[in-house]
Formats: C-alpha cells, structure tokens, sequence
C-alpha cells in the first residue's frame, strides 16, 4: 500500500506536513482506507451532527463507495479516492477557502472527491468510445467515464437512505451539485474549465461569498486534487506515477 509515515494521534490520524501537502499511510487502514479517512473528515468538519446523520448509515455508504471501486484496477481504485478526498480536505482546510464555504460546501466537496472514479473500469474514454462500449453509447460519447461515476454515486446515495431525512428538493439539488464537481474532472474539459477561472482571475471579479464563484472555485479544487500526486513526497508521487503507468499498459494490452 502506498505511504510510509507513521500514524498516531487523539482521533487515530496524523499526517505529517512534507511537501505540499499533509498525507497519510493507508496502510494502517488494512484496505478500509476511503471508509474510515472519509468517515473521520466527515468528523472532523462536524458534518455528522449539522446534518444530523445517522452514522450506521453513513458507514453503510461509505462501505458501498468503497466497494463500488475495482481492487484490481492498479491507479483508478478506493485508495486513489482516499488519496483525492485527503486532498480535496487539506484544500478546503486553506484559510482563505475555509472562511467561506459552507457545511453544505464541504459535504458536497468530500462526498464528491470520495466518488469522483466510482466504478473505473480502468480504461480511458476514447477506449469506451472506440470499442462502442454501452457507457459511450449511454451517455453519448461525452464525458463517459464522469457521468457514469455521478450517476452511480447518485444511485449509492439513493439506495443508502444516508439523507432520507432531508426534503427532495435537498436532495435534488444535491445530486445536481455533485454532478457538476465530478464532471469538471473530465480532463477533455480542461480548457474549458481553466478559461472560466482564468477569465475571474483576470477581471478580478472572483467573490468567494457568491456560492456560483465558490462552486467554480470547489471544481477547480477537486480537479487539483485529483491530479496532485505529483506534488507529494517523491516516495508516493514514484508510486503513484509507476501505478498509472501500469494501468495504462494493460489498456494497451487490450487494445492490441
């Protein structure tokens, strides 16, 4: 498992700032990494008690995500997603965000980099649409792989009855916002993304008290998080990189 920091503290976690970013060994987790850190950061911002969940529920789907993720997928797997939720918590922890966003802000932003890959089959998008794949064909050759990972967080989400107690339009507009910071991991998308937040940063307009700039500022935070290997310590990014690297190769095996 990747990681190789000790681990010790009051709730059971330390990490260790080296390089941009605190981390964690998974190892500790004994495979139940994505369930237990994303549990633990639903704690630690207090999510449980402000929206009042119940929390055999809240293990019970975060159970499911987990078990939604292909073990033997060597990158796009529930580590990873530990990885990427870690992440996405040290990013929204930044004064300057953590002073604007909102519990609702934080759920979202957490539940969504927990099942941002849900359901990798660990293959690219131009894979699914070249060997007419029935996701390419569902979701019409766009954003293929991100649509589905919404639609099944979607379906976790439902099936777990984790916010029964919240009223529809809750959920709905829930469901829609999850949606929205999923898909913006859509690398095709990239330049789309980037010329929209590159256009606030150069008016200057950018209001993280509008929760419309707020949600752009939470995609582009998700879209660093998922992609911020690189930046931790050499001994992981090494990992990760070889990982990636291994799953790309099988995908070339397929192909040929």
């Amino acid at each position: 498992m990747l990681g190789d920091v000790r681990v010790r503290s009051r709730a059971g976690f330390e990490s260790e700032r080296r390089g941009s970013h605190p981390y964690i060994d998974f190892r500790i987790f004994h495979g139940n990494s994505l369930v237990s850190l994303t549990f633990h950061l639903f704690s630690l911002h207090g999510l449980i008690e402000y929206f009042h969940l119940d929390m055999m529920k809240l293990r019970r789907f975060l159970v499911m995500i987990q078990e939604d993720y292909h073990s033997q997928n060597p990158y796009h797997n529930a580590v990873h997603a530990a990885d990427v939720t870690q992440a996405m918590h040290c990013y929204l922890k930044e004064p300057k965000l953590a002073s604007s966003v909102t519990p609702w802000d934080v759920l979202l932003s957490l539940i969504a980099a927990a099942t941002h890959d849900l359901d990798h089959p660990g293959v690219n998008q131009p894979f699914l649409i070249k060997t007419n794949h029935y996701l390419a064909t569902l979701y019409k050759n766009t954003s293929v792989l991100e649509n589905h990972h919404w639609r099944s967080a979607v379906g976790l989400l439902r099936e777990s009855g984790l916010f029964s107690h919240m009223p529809l339009e809750s959920r709905q507009q829930m469901e829609t916002e999850i949606g929205a910071l999923i898909l913006a991991t859509d690398i095709s998308r990239q330049n789309e993304y980037l010329s929209l937040f590159r256009s606030h940063l150069d008016r200057g307009d950018l209001r993280l008290e509008d929760p419309r700039h707020r949600h752009l500022v939470l995609q582009m935070a998700l879209k660093c998080a998922d992609i911020c290997n690189p930046c931790r310590t050499w001994e992981l990014s090494k990992q990760w990189s070889e990982k990636v690297t291994e799953e790309f190769f099988h995908q070339g095996k397929l192909q040929y």
